[in-house]
């Protein structure tokens, strides 16, 4: 993601991302470093395939990256780090992403439906 020009599909899916407590609570956590999934969800205190979930909507926005690598033992363990982003909205660059939207506008809510008379 560009840091100042962001599609306007990308930033959808950064916002999204970032709309999850769990998932700012996994992107806290990763700031003070890389961690293998098994001990960061101890960390986080859910499950591993709960963080999984979370953890692949966090790459797909690009906010964190994983490895596969093998440890002494010669067990597979998947690390993530945060990726280098920088996101800095202001009215202008929200303005201009939205002018890139590819996605159709999402189907209407309970609210924006007209209540029945």
């Amino acid at each position: 993601m560009t840091p100042d020009r962001p599609s306007g599909d990308h930033l959808v899916e950064v916002l999204a991302a970032l709309a999850n407590p769990i998932r700012l609570r996994i992107l806290a956590t990763l700031a003070h470093g890389r961690d293998y999934v098994s001990h960061l969800a101890r960390e986080i205190g859910i499950s591993r395939p709960l963080l999984h979930m979370h953890l692949q909507r966090l790459e797909a926005a690009g906010l964190v990256v994983g490895t596969l690598e093998l440890s002494d033992d010669g067990k597979a363990m998947k690390y993530f780090e945060v990726a280098d982003f920088d996101l800095h909205l202001t009215a202008e660059s929200v303005a201009q992403a939205a002018a890139t939207l590819t996605r159709p506008d999402p189907a209407p809510g309970p609210a924006d439906k007209e209540k029945p008379r």
